[in-house]
């Protein structure tokens, strides 16, 4: 590995490669074109070699198989992870915003003596300058963080990337486990799930998003019938979510989950700057809005001025009469 180098922890869920990982990697690859290196993806796991393939983002995927990493543990996975960076030298070291990443940034970042940024939404290098976007206090607040000193540990929202699945030399390297992993004082026992609850918004192809438009909270029934109509789920804007109309893990935004659907279709939406926060990447956005000089019409690819009550209806029906054809 050369210091011009980006590394990903790849994460897993249920012995399978979680999502968050291919967004690291389409990430990492975008830095490492700017720096000139590789995408090291780092592999922890009890049996991970046979998944070490689905990573071909990834120049080099290094894989580290052991009882102990089986299950995540935050001590088996902090020895490893010092291990492989003291013999590695990569300038960014990229984890996911979730229990694993957060558990692990500082712990990695004390040991081996490295700044870690929380809450990126984008990184940017420039020779030995590392810029990063970063949201604090649940996004009400963003910093622009200049890192200075290298490797730097930056932990992503997710959302913030496209995900990238292929692109990659793929080269996998097995690894010995050569730290000592003791018994730790968290030790992993099993996985419990949750009773099945309400969707991932971060993970459909298809939103239908409603915002003060929709007037009241019967009216959502609209947008659940198109979304429905379209294989999709209803998110939200702020102002309905703190209506009670909707749960928190709908809402869009800055203060809320940072989306990048297929299609984004904003149903009485203004389009504020925090709500675009959470929802400019998504690679076709559909504004429908009665008023012609809404924000969301500037990142809008197509719109209709029009109250949406009078056109979600309609649109409904001419889906649900295409399927039926």
């Amino acid at each position: 590995m050369s210091a011009r180098d980006i590394a990903v922890l790849a994460e897993l869920h249920q012995e399978k490669i979680a999502p968050i990982t291919y967004e690291l990697l389409g990430c990492a690859r975008a830095l490492a074109e700017a720096a000139g290196g590789d995408v090291v993806a780092f592999l922890l796991g009890g049996h991970v070699e046979a998944l070490a393939g689905q990573l071909a983002a990834a120049d080099r995927i290094i894989t580290v198989e052991d009882p102990a990493l089986a299950g995540f543990s935050p001590e088996p996975y902090l020895n490893v992870l010092e291990n492989l960076l003291q013999t590695e030298t990569p300038r960014v070291v990229l984890l996911g915003s979730t229990t694993i990443g957060l558990d692990l940034a500082s712990l990695v970042g004390a040991r081996i003596q490295a700044p870690v940024v929380t809450g990126c939404t984008r990184l940017q290098l420039a020779g030995e300058q590392l810029t990063v976007l970063s949201h604090l206090y649940a996004g009400k607040m963003c910093a622009e963080v200049e890192v200075t000193r290298l490797p730097a540990i930056c932990v992503m929202l997710p959302g913030s990337y496209r995900e990238r699945k292929e692109g990659g030399r793929g080269q996998v390297e097995v690894r010995p486990c050569e730290a000592p992993l003791p018994a730790g004082a968290v030790t992993f026992e099993k996985m419990i799930f949750p009773e099945a609850g309400d969707i991932d918004i971060t993970q459909q192809d298809i939103l239908v998003a409603v915002g003060r438009g929709i007037k009241q909270q019967e009216n959502i029934e609209l947008a659940e019938e198109l979304a429905e109509a379209l294989g999709g789920a209803v998110c939200a804007s702020r102002p309905v979510v703190d209506q009670g109309w909707l749960p928190t893990t709908r809402q869009v935004g800055k203060s809320g989950m940072t989306v990048k659907p297929k299609c984004y279709l904003a149903l009485g939406i203004s389009g504020a700057p925090e709500h675009q926060e959470g929802m400019k990447n998504s690679h076709l956005i559909v504004a429908i809005n009665s008023d012609p000089k809404a924000p969301i019409y500037d990142i809008a690819h197509y719109g209709a001025v029009v109250d949406l009550m009078d056109l979600a209806p309609v649109l409904t029906e001419k889906l649900k009469a295409r399927k039926n054809v």
